[in-house]
């Protein structure tokens, strides 16, 4: 393996430094965008009991909003509580923005990686063919020892590029999907909390 590295030229080692950081991407990915640590199961039924009892104070916010990304959301419309549906809504808009942009974290990076790995292979087969020329305008064609190094590096850059790109591009399709599905499930789970709150406020003034 090593030899192989070696035979690839100085490119592999962009090449490597791309394949790192795109496992540490997908494997980061895949622990933070977990259903569970998203959208807790019945957190929006949870909230709801709580409102109704009466339950619900600055400490239990402030615990629901550092428990996941749903719970940020709840939290935002639990402070506005009190006001009317319009200032619940855009309060909890401005909050699931700040959430789907933590939830992309780094996925623009992978994307990036993705892209440029097999650029930076077809580079190397660029450099590899060069050396080829160079040593045919040399010594000839009558040595293929001489012509085996530069046409190895040309393979071998492509081949590591495309090792590269493709996981990283199926990770970079998966994850996008995945947080898009979040975030509809997350707008329902809000959505619900949204429109019973105002039915409580509904309720409340018809008692009034």
């Amino acid at each position: 393996m090593v030899e192989i590295v070696k035979s690839g030229g100085w490119l592999m080692v962009p090449i490597i430094l791309c394949a790192i950081v795109a496992m540490g991407i997908m494997l980061e990915r895949f622990w933070t965008l977990q259903q569970k640590r998203v959208i807790p199961e019945d957190l929006t039924s949870k909230v709801w009991g709580w409102v109704k009892k009466d339950q619900i104070d600055q400490g239990q916010i402030q615990t629901l909003h550092q428990g996941s990304a749903l719970g940020q959301i709840l939290a935002a419309g639990l402070i506005n509580r009190d006001y009317e549906r319009a200032v619940m809504k855009d309060s909890i808009e401005e909050t699931g923005r700040h959430v789907v942009h933590e939830l992309q974290r780094y996925l623009d990076t992978l994307g990036t990686v993705a892209a440029i790995s097999p650029l930076l292979g077809l580079l190397g087969t660029v450099i590899g063919m060069v050396k080829v020329f160079a040593a045919i305008t040399t010594h000839g064609v009558g040595n293929p020892t001489v012509l085996a190094g530069g046409i190895a590096e040309a393979l071998i850059t492509t081949a590591a590029g495309l090792t590269v790109a493709i996981p990283a591009l199926i990770g970079y399709r998966f994850y996008s999907s995945r947080v898009d599905t979040l975030v509809v499930d997350m707008e329902k789970e809000a959505i619900k909390l949204v429109e019973a709150l105002h039915r409580r406020q509904a309720s409340s003034g018809k008692k009034k």
